[in-house]
């Protein structure tokens, strides 16, 4: 088989550069290990900014978005119970849309199934090679049965643990990471929402976050140690838990009923340098984590397939390769303030163990000047909906 581009990992990132991709004619194959409903079952994130918007709309997946996501003009932050006002509209004339990740899977899946574009599942053993040439070639074994794929250029978007990243050599790439020393213990339900906005606590409890994904299913995480498990939090710890880290209006707004999902999710900053490797090219995951404090995963995921589609419709229509040469310097610029406002975001927010006296009062005296100083207020809310593209 041979293809334009061989797209590994079939998750947003993967299936949405796909579809810019073939809205230019462009030609292109998505590999992916797992099934397509493994792929829908990921519980993940959904607040997006205008860019990662006008992004699904150009891939002509906007339409349920806008039926469907619940647009936030801005967002709420408590402080041991007083809780204060973000106007995103107000400081930035942009705002948010709360819609899930799963969803965007599917609108995404959707589209590819009706332009005919082929998504190779359940392709496993996958391996890039002759990436440092002019004819790069994946390899992989399908229904048992080994089989390639000859290519102009692999995009690896295979997420943090895949393939594309661990085939460069090491000495060609550079890592930086910090590692933080707590989790976010998620539960998922079908209630209604505690508030029509995302309520950021920050209590000498720890962390914690009401979300949503629509009018009657809630999210809600809970800072915990990771040396904790599952097992040990039932519902009801979990809902008395989150109760006592909230001010006084939002428990007595909060709805409580059955987790349809709950898990514990350790906190990372990472980021790999380059992201090209001759014609393979990462994006998303496959390149980069933030923690989830600021909302910026699944839309610097989004950022770095925008800039990779535009530099490859600009090879393939005008002839031109300077986008592909400038790909890796013009996306990491973005990443790198993306990954300083989530570091901070949870540097701001969270409990440390660590911290001593100094420590906590300096984090209040930052809470105290974002939340009373317009020009703090507008910081957050600039980097929150997103910075452009």
């Amino acid at each position: 088989m041979r293809t334009q581009v061989a797209i590994i990992g079939a998750g947003p990132a993967g299936l949405l550069l796909g579809q810019l991709l073939h809205k230019h004619g462009i030609e292109n194959v998505i590999l992916e290990r797992q099934t397509g409903t493994y792929v829908l079952g990921r519980i993940r994130a959904g607040l997006i900014e205008q860019g990662t918007v006008a992004l699904l709309e150009e891939a002509g997946v906007g339409a349920r978005l806008h039926a469907d996501g619940l647009v936030h003009d801005g967002t709420q932050i408590c402080v041991n119970g007083v809780r204060r006002h973000i106007n995103f509209r107000e400081l930035t004339g942009k705002a948010v849309v709360v819609y899930g990740q799963t969803e965007i899977t599917r609108d995404l899946m959707e589209a590819r199934e009706a332009c005919g574009r082929q998504t190779l599942y359940q392709a496993t053993d996958v391996s890039v090679h002759n990436f440092g040439g002019d004819q790069p070639i994946v390899r992989y074994v399908k229904d048992g049965k080994p089989a390639e794929i000859g290519c102009d250029f692999i995009a690896g978007c295979d997420g943090f643990h895949g393939i594309s990243r661990q085939s460069v050599p090491a000495d060609k790439i550079r890592h930086h990471e910090r590692v933080y020393p707590f989790g976010w213990l998620g539960l998922l339900s079908d209630t209604p929402p505690v508030s029509d906005e995302l309520i950021y606590v920050h209590h000498e409890r720890g962390f914690a976050l009401c979300s949503m994904r629509s009018p009657t299913r809630s999210r809600y995480y809970l800072q915990c140690s990771l040396a904790e498990r599952v097992e040990e939090w039932p519902d009801e710890r979990f809902w008395q838990e989150l109760a006592l880290r909230l001010d006084v209006e939002a428990r007595e707004q909060l709805a409580t009923g059955p987790s349809l999902e709950k898990s514990i999710a350790p906190l990372r900053s990472f980021v790999a340098e380059p992201m090209r490797f001759g014609r393979l090219f990462l994006a998303g995951d496959a390149a980069h984590i933030v923690p989830p404090t600021g909302a910026k995963g699944l839309n610097l995921a989004a950022s770095d397939v925008g800039y990779l589609s535009q530099a490859l419709v600009d090879f393939y229509k005008r002839g031109s390769s300077a986008g592909l040469d400038g790909y890796s310097a013009r996306a990491l610029a973005r990443i790198w303030k993306a990954e300083r406002f989530s570091w901070w975001m949870t540097s701001l927010l969270h409990t440390f163990p660590d911290a001593n006296s100094f420590d906590r009062n300096i984090q209040l005296a930052e809470l105290d000047y974002v939340l009373s100083s317009r020009a703090g207020a507008t910081t957050l809310a600039e980097n929150y909906v997103g910075l452009p593209l």
